[in-house]
C-alpha cells in the first residue's frame, strides 16, 4: 500500500511540469527530498547540480500540492508571526508512516523505547510537527521554528506555538539545563516566562533562570501529548501567572 501511494505521488507531479526540465527537477526534489535531514539549500538539492531557482521552484510546487511543506523559521519573539523566507527552511513530508517507509526503518520503530534515539531524532520531530498539523485541520495552518543567527552565536528553538496571546518555544528532547541555551535566549526576549519541551519522561513543570537573571517556567510532556497542548498551556499559565 506505502509503495503504491508514493508511486502514486511520484508519478503525478510530472504533470506539474511544464518543460522537460522542470519535470526532471521535480522527480529528483520529490526523491530526494524524503533523506534530507535538516534545514536545506535549494542550490545542489539532494546532491544534484540544479540551480536555487529551479529546485526553489519544484518545491513551491509540492508545496502547494501538499506532497510536502516548507517550514521557514520566525525570528521574532512576539506577535505577528512573520515567516522569514530568506533563511534555510526544513522540510516535512506529508506524513510520517510515508516517510518511515520511503527511508526503510519501520523494522526498527519496534521495541524501541525512545522514539528520539530513531534516525537522529528527526522521526519525533517530524511527528509532532505532523501532530501540530492536525490540530488545526480546517485551516491554512503552517508551523514555525525559530532561530537567531549572528556572527557570534546561533540559536534555534525546534518548534513555536501560538498559545492566546504569546509566542511558546517548543523543544523537542533537549535534555538537562546545560543544553537549553537556545531556550535561554529565546526566553530572554519574549514577553512571558513560559516554555514547553516533549520527551519520554511524566509531566512536569520546571523552574530555570537564563544566564541574564529571567526566570521561566518549563513544562515537560511525553510526546503523545502534543494533541493536548493547549490545554497544558492553560494549565501551566494557571499555576505561574
Amino acid at each position: 500500500m506505502y509503495n503504491s501511494l508514493w508511486q502514486a505521488f511520484v508519478d503525478d507531479i510530472e504533470k506539474y511540469g511544464d518543460t522537460t526540465k522542470q519535470r526532471q527537477v521535480l522527480r529528483h526534489v520529490i526523491r530526494t527530498a524524503p533523506l534530507e535531514q535538516d534545514r536545506i539549500k535549494f542550490a545542489g538539492f539532494g546532491q544534484s547540480n540544479y540551480q536555487s531557482r529551479e529546485v526553489g521552484q519544484a518545491l513551491r510546487t509540492l508545496n502547494l500540492a501538499r506532497v510536502l511543506h516548507l517550514i521557514y523559521p520566525i525570528t521574532q519573539t512576539q506577535l505577528p508571526i512573520a515567516s522569514d523566507f530568506k533563511k534555510r527552511p526544513r522540510l516535512q513530508i506529508l506524513d510520517t508512516g510515508l516517510l518511515n517507509h520511503i527511508l526503510g526503518i519501520q523494522q526498527a520503530l519496534i521495541g524501541i523505547e525512545d522514539l528520539h534515539q530513531l534516525y537522529r531524532g528527526r522521526i519525533i520531530h517530524h511527528l509532532l510537527t505532523q501532530e501540530l498539523y492536525n490540530l488545526y485541520p480546517y485551516e491554512n495552518y503552517t508551523p514555525h521554528f525559530w532561530v537567531r543567527e549572528n556572527s557570534n552565536a546561533n540559536a534555534e528553538v525546534d518548534l513555536i506555538y501560538v498559545h492566546r496571546q504569546h509566542i511558546i518555544p517548543v523543544e523537542v528532547k533537549s535534555g538537562p539545563e546545560g543544553r537549553l541555551k537556545s531556550l535561554h535566549q529565546f526566553i530572554q526576549r519574549a514577553p512571558h516566562p513560559y516554555a514547553v519541551r516533549f520527551l519520554k519522561n511524566k509531566v512536569s513543570i520546571e523552574s530555570y533562570t537564563t544566564p541574564d537573571g529571567k526566570q521561566y517556567y518549563l513544562m515537560n510532556l511525553p510526546y503523545f501529548l502534543m494533541g493536548k497542548i493547549d490545554a497544558y498551556m492553560d494549565y501551566l499559565k494557571s499555576e505561574h501567572t
